[in-house]
């Protein structure tokens, strides 16, 4: 008899994660709360329960038997729903609200790597207008500001000059644009090179490192337009060397869960290291504290071994086994509503898209109408992805499939990959 799982989350990330889970022999069931209504086609099982409500997800998990919970986005880990699952006596992966930290406070983050000596860009932490704007003015530009806390991935700019740098701080403590997130304010140093992600699983201090991916963040085609959450992502990223990868595993990823370890906040779950290649060796840009969205729907479809048999490894505390195909490519293309990421607008049709064995639809921001039919319901409506021998090949696949469609009040970029093929 195979595990009943339930995956907490409603996007494209969690289709993933769940469509991975099913597929693998050790799962036969697979819920996602609330889940979305384009997720019915892989059949899954959704319920209408949310993601805050730790009560009433502790009472569901109990009464329909569920052997573990995946919890996916980021929000109720850093409100502690792994510790409250763990005081009702049931198995959750993911980190404790604690470990959580690395991803809702930028300035814990940066501490833990300072005392560890990991490498991420120079930086002092304000909870001050005028001092922040102080500092900017005698560094100069370009600069990066980020809110401290949680902004779904928003609250960071890259001011190349120091008019843009300065707006930001005014959009952070005289606009309040973050609320809480920005009742502080971290302000980097600029990094020059490429950005990859670097995800692992991880149970204290042992971790099983993933494929790399690289996403793009700006809203349209050649990085330009306003920072989204993530426009699209491919895997693998042939232009960081595997030497950088092995390095970045060896001075950021172990010393990281090591430190964690060591200082009371061990972390299980799955550790999303944002990286940049330097001339000096791979840095720190960011850490998450679960998987990344869009790089999730290019990484799994790369997993040959069993995804849930290797997650209830790690929560029994045995050594799980995961498997790669590393010799192809994957690459995922976001369906986003007009107007992301600053105005959308609902409401779009989402017609039925037809994919072979090799590509999936995962579904993030949809709804159902009164005729049952998808419509946009969000920023992100969809990702595209499909795996290919390479990265060209992917890319060009991958647009055959979506520049068929008439996709009225949506819009994607068409370069995704276009640093890889450069």
């Amino acid at each position: 008899m195979g595990q009943k799982v339930l995956v907490i989350g409603s996007g494209a990330r969690e289709h993933t994660i769940a469509y991975t889970l099913l597929k693998a022999p050790s799962v036969d069931e697979v819920t996602v709360a609330p889940g979305n209504p384009g997720m019915l086609k892989d059949g899954i099982h959704t319920t209408q329960l949310s993601q805050s409500n730790h009560a009433a997800l502790i009472d569901f998990v109990k009464d329909n038997d569920y052997d573990w919970v995946f919890v996916g986005p980021e929000v109720p880990l850093i409100e502690g729903i792994v510790n409250d699952f763990a005081a009702a006596g049931i198995k959750a992966f993911g980190p404790s609200k604690a470990a959580a930290q690395i991803e809702g406070s930028k300035d814990f983050a940066k501490q833990l790597m300072d005392r560890h000596n990991i490498p991420t860009a120079q930086y002092k932490t304000f909870s001050d207008l005028e001092l922040a704007q102080d500092y900017v003015h005698e560094h100069g530009a370009p600069i990066v500001i980020k809110a401290d806390g949680l902004a779904a991935g928003k609250g960071v700019t890259v001011a190349m000059d120091e008019l843009t740098a300065q707006r930001a701080l005014e959009d952070i403590f005289i606009d309040h644009r973050f609320g809480s997130a920005g009742a502080k304010v971290v302000i980097e140093d600029f990094l020059d090179g490429q950005e990859f992600s670097l995800m692992s699983f991880v149970n204290g201090t042992d971790f099983w490192p993933m494929p790399i991916s690289q996403d793009h963040k700006r809203a349209h085609d050649g990085d330009e337009g306003p920072n989204t959450g993530g426009m699209g992502a491919y895997s693998p990223v042939p232009q960081i060397p595997q030497s950088v990868v092995d390095e970045a595993i060896e001075t950021i990823v172990r010393p990281t869960v090591e430190g964690m370890a060591e200082e009371g906040t061990p972390f299980t779950g799955i550790l999303y290291a944002g990286l940049i290649a330097t001339v000096d060796g791979p840095k720190v840009i960011e850490f998450n504290a679960r998987f990344g969205d869009p790089e999730t729907e290019v990484v799994l479809p790369k997993l040959t071994s069993d995804l849930g048999a290797g997650i209830s490894a790690i929560l029994d505390g045995e050594t799980p086994e995961f498997t790669w195909n590393e010799s192809n490519a994957t690459l995922g293309v976001v369906i986003a509503s007009n107007g992301y990421p600053e105005n959308v607008i609902k409401g779009a049709h989402v017609p039925e898209i037809d994919v072979d064995e090799d590509s999936h639809v995962y579904y993030a921001g949809v709804a159902s109408d009164e005729h049952g039919n998808l419509v946009a319901n969000s920023g992100r409506v969809l990702l595209v992805e499909t795996s290919a021998p390479d990265i060209k090949s992917a890319q060009d696949k991958v647009y055959a499939i979506i520049d068929k469609f008439e996709l009225r009040g949506m819009f994607y970029r068409h370069d995704i990959g276009f640093k890889a093929l450069k």
